[in-house]
């Protein structure tokens, strides 16, 4: 019974020259979405991102993942960005060398960094070298407690 009205229906409409649409409607260039329409997955992240204001985080974290890209391999190799806060970077390096060598480039990283974050956005680069590393064992070590002066110990 429904088909049969479907069926009267658009042939009433054929009579009136109102035939239902083929395609699917298309909207004008630059008009609004509505809150339910489909949108692009890019599009839709990059509009959540700056609702919750994590932009900047999200940039951030995208210059800490290409690390190796932004700095070069060699260096990428023995340093790794560990936080970012109030425009500050801290730098990790695996070396007192590295970190030293990290400290020279320091202005040279701030620029590129904010050439990928944007104008102002790192203002310091702090680097931090490793942090209590066992001291190698070896033949030259004195094992036991040394007094003052002691040379026949």
């Amino acid at each position: 019974m429904a088909r049969e009205k479907l069926a009267q229906a658009k042939a009433d409409a054929a009579k009136r020259g109102q035939l239902p649409r083929r395609e699917p409607r298309r909207k004008a260039p630059g008009a609004r979405r509505d809150g339910g329409d489909p949108q692009l997955f890019g599009r839709a992240i990059m509009e959540l991102l700056a609702a919750r204001g994590w932009e900047q985080q999200a940039r951030v974290g995208g210059v800490f993942g290409r690390w190796s890209e932004i700095v070069g391999p060699e260096l990428a190799a023995h340093t790794k960005p560990e936080s970012f806060a109030d425009g500050e970077v801290l730098i990790v390096a695996d070396s007192t060398a590295w970190a030293t060598q990290v400290r020279l480039l320091a202005r040279t990283l701030v620029r590129r960094l904010n050439e990928e974050l944007g104008d102002g956005t790192v203002t310091r680069v702090r680097v931090k070298g490793p942090q209590n590393a066992p001291r190698p064992a070896g033949g030259l070590r004195v094992t036991g407690s040394r007094g003052p002066r002691d040379t026949y110990g």
